[in-house]
């Protein structure tokens, strides 16, 4: 699904990716994590195509994603930070993101799922960031393509919303999606990950299931796991 080899990426004098090696099969969750500076943003960017990288190669759906740019029609992504133009009204957002990636759409059950219809004659400049969100979630899971990135999903959501972005996540995987995540809240993760990439220095330090995370840190708790995961060097 996602063929990452000998990945470098270097800004300025900063190397922030240091070749990195990275499979992800199709169907799945996978939780990319690490500290700040680690190279996660820059590594979802680089398979955006929103960052060149200085050497290596990324296949997407078999195919090297280097000059070219149709294989993102295959992604759905919710970024961390959603800047939508003020004056817009949700609704007239909604059918822009309908009209420019010309898939078919189900962007209604959404809207009713986290009942934004309310909402959708406001202008975006007057909606709360719990709202936004929703609005980004709904923009991202309104498609069908084979690839979900979520970058810090849950922010701002209220616990409601939360679990049924965590529902609507699990239901995307029983229909054979491949998604990758971001999250600071390991609680998140834990519910909803199948495996673990941890990223350190621009290296993968870590790759597998929560449960050989917590064997290989001897930890029976997920987030003490994480905290530890440094002390514990595997080959992935």
């Amino acid at each position: 699904m996602i063929e990452i080899n000998n990945l470098h990426k270097k800004f300025g004098k900063n190397q922030v990716l240091s070749g990195v090696n990275l499979t992800i099969k199709k169907g799945g969750i996978y939780a990319v994590l690490g500290p700040n500076g680690s190279g996660k943003t820059t590594l979802i960017k680089s398979v955006l195509g929103m960052i060149i990288p200085n050497k290596g190669t990324i296949e997407v759906l078999g195919e090297n994603i280097k000059n070219k740019s149709v294989y993102r029609n295959e992604i759905n992504y919710l970024p961390q930070i959603a800047t939508f133009p003020g004056n817009l009204k949700v609704k007239e957002l909604i059918k822009m993101i309908r009209d420019l990636r010309q898939k078919a759409c189900g962007e209604q059950l959404l809207i009713e799922l986290f009942s934004l219809e309310p909402f959708l004659e406001k202008k975006l400049s007057t909606l709360s960031g719990g709202t936004k969100q929703k609005v980004n979630i709904v923009l991202t899971f309104m498609f069908d393509s084979p690839i979900i990135i979520l970058d810090e999903p849950t922010t701002g959501l209220d616990p409601g919303s939360l679990i049924r972005l965590k529902k609507l996540i699990q239901k995307e995987k029983q229909n054979g999606k491949t998604i990758l995540i971001t999250s600071h809240i390991m609680q998140f993760v834990e519910e909803v990950s199948d495996e673990i990439i941890y990223l350190l220095e621009g290296e993968i330090y870590f790759k597998g299931t929560k449960e050989e995370l917590q064997n290989n840190t001897m930890q029976t708790n997920f987030e003490h796991a994480i905290a530890e995961i440094t002390t514990y060097r595997t080959d992935v």
